[in-house]
This record gives C-alpha cells, structure tokens and sequence, in this order.
C-alpha cells in the first residue's frame, strides 16, 4: 500500500518538474560584438600595482569615456573611469571581447592607470598583456618597459 503511495507522488513530483523545466523554443541569444567590447559603464579590473588601484573598492571601478570617436574601446585605447570616487585615466591591456585571428581573449577587462602624460601609475602589471601593443601606434613604451610577461 505505501509503495503505490509513493509511486503516485513520484508521478506527481515528475510532472510538476517536467512543467517547471520546459524551457521556451528559442532559449538562447547573442551580444553583437560593440556590446561585448568596453564600452560606457563598463566594470574593469585594475591590473597594476598603483596605490589606487591596489585599495580595496567599495564600487568597482567603471568607465566613464572611452576617448574614440565610436565610444567602444579595445586594446591600446585610452578610457577615462570612475575609481574610489576619482577621476582617473587608463589604458586597456586586455578584454573579453574576441577580436581579431591570433589575438589574445582575457577572461576580464584589464586597464592601466596612466598620469595625464601617457606615464603609468603604477611600477608593475600584475597580468601578462598583448604582445601586439609592441606594433600599435602610440607611446607605450614605459608601460611595455614595467611589464614582466607578454602573451
């Protein structure tokens, strides 16, 4: 008597779980490509060992200009962001977005604090970076001078 009991709950809590997991046809979606890139209000990590970088955030830092003309940054961009109630310049030495054939795709948005100057922050980075921003155009030789690894 109690195993058919139990049997009639069994097929009563299948078809409640059935019911709750059936899912809609078309369940998945896509970002284009300018929504996966930095971009305003954009969270990034820090990746240097300044002193503001380093402190313990209450918000993440975000980015609050990117300075290109379409507003999506990728590698070797300058942003302008939001840190500890600051407004602080960086530069981007990683992101998530896949970009071109044999780049390197980082699990986060990784930025360096730069001075005004173009002169970085910090004394090291902490992450490897692209080796592509030795080609790039642009003054990033000291930030490539205080990096240790390359990928």
């Amino acid at each position: 008597m109690s195993m058919q009991v139990d049997m009639a709950q069994v097929r009563r809590f299948g078809t409640v779980l059935t019911q709750m997991l059936r899912l809609p046809q078309h369940c998945t979606f896509s970002v284009s490509a300018s929504a996966a890139a930095i971009q305003k209000m954009t969270r990034v990590r820090v990746v240097d060992n300044s002193t503001l970088g380093t402190a313990l955030h209450h918000r993440p830092p975000r980015v609050i200009h990117v300075y290109t003309k379409n507003g999506i940054g990728k590698v070797g961009d300058r942003v302008l962001l939001a840190i500890k109630g600051q407004k602080k310049k960086a530069l981007i030495v990683g992101h998530k977005m896949p970009g071109d054939r044999m780049t390197p795709r980082f699990d986060s948005n990784n930025v360096v604090l730069i001075e005004d100057n173009g002169n970085p922050t910090g004394t090291r980075i902490k992450v490897p970076i692209p080796t592509h921003l030795r080609k790039m155009e642009g003054e990033y030789s000291k930030l490539l001078a205080i990096a240790h690894r390359f990928v």
